[in-house]
């Protein structure tokens, strides 16, 4: 069973169970411990640090809450409280159909594990989904809206379901330019994208760690590109892991819009700025889009968990 796209006729649902992991981060280099718990009906995605001791130590993922997208995603609540790098555990959450959870934390940073979306959508598989009461909330795209920053573009247009085309551009030979699109109408992000690992460049690791950036980097958990050759023992995973990985990225950060979005997105160049930027120029006007759901209903509650063997697929 994966599970798959949007229905505006579903509804919402959180893990059947607790589950939990431990592991490093990719740019603090602390080990961080996790757990993901199950959270009531229209809750959305929550964060807490329980490394704070205080009242106002959760932060809510949604896109007015970003603070910084400096090589990667970092949400802040209003009394500074902060989680970054949350783009592949969004991605994996989006992914596996979960509407409402509560992310425990003892740090600031969520674990990189292997740089992809596969370990948290292993947990998630492990944890289950179970229905909840409440109709899914869906965010229908009204009209096209388009942002530039720099060389990056993104659009978002209407559509029957959420698609998303991605096209990048690097000098680099080994990348070079690669375009992918994805209809989750018709396939699931574990199928698509779970798998994908964030990439860097050898020549500006020393760079990064100077300014901070990357202390708990390695071949473990990234793609490391070097002048002519892929560093990583066993190379990719896909020909074109590196676009893929950018779609990921584009998940987590458009999932930030506090629903799952009904609507085609079309970037050039993406990077988690932008991405944010789009949700932000979406939201701006009230006649851009139409949320619908998250009104109480009657249902059987059912509980989903998929076969054992089924974990081990990619």
């Amino acid at each position: 069973m994966g599970f798959s796209s949007v229905d505006n006729m579903q509804c919402q649902h959180t893990v059947a169970a607790e589950v939990s992991c431990v592991g490093v981060s990719l740019h603090s280099g602390d080990m961080v411990n996790m757990v993901i718990r199950p959270a009531g009906p229209n809750t959305g995605i929550v964060f807490v640090r329980k490394d704070i001791e205080s009242n106002h130590n959760s932060v809510a993922a949604t896109y007015d809450a970003v603070r910084e997208t400096t090589l990667g995603t970092t949400i802040a609540n209003a009394h500074g409280v902060s989680v970054s790098t949350i783009e592949h555990l969004m991605a994996a959450i989006w992914g596996a159909g979960i509407d409402n959870a509560r992310i425990e934390m003892d740090g600031p940073e969520v674990p990189i594990m292997d740089g992809s979306s596969e370990p948290f959508t292993f947990l998630l598989e492990c944890a289950g989904r179970v229905q909840q009461r409440a109709t899914r909330r869906v965010i229908e795209v009204l009209k096209e809206i388009r942002v530039e920053e720099a060389a990056s573009v993104a659009t978002i247009k209407p559509s029957d379901a959420f698609v998303l085309e991605v096209e990048i551009a690097f000098k680099h030979p080994l990348i070079a330019t690669q375009k992918a699109r994805y209809d989750f109408s018709e396939t699931t992000f574990k199928q698509s994208l779970a798998r994908a690992r964030t990439f860097g460049f050898a020549n500006d690791v020393e760079k990064m760690r100077s300014m901070g950036l990357a202390l708990g980097g390695s071949l473990h958990n990234a793609i490391v590109i070097g002048e002519d050759d892929i560093m990583n023992e066993g190379g990719l995973r896909y020909a074109d892991e590196f676009v893929r990985h950018k779609a990921l990225d584009c998940v987590g950060d458009y999932f930030l819009a506090g629903a799952m979005i009904q609507g085609e997105v079309v970037t050039i160049r993406p990077g988690h700025g932008i991405n944010n930027k789009l949700l932000r120029a979406l939201f701006a006007d009230a006649s851009n889009y139409r949320i619908v759901g998250g009104d109480e209903v009657d249902v059987a509650m059912h509980v989903e968990r998929p076969a054992m063997h089924e974990h081990l697929s990619a």
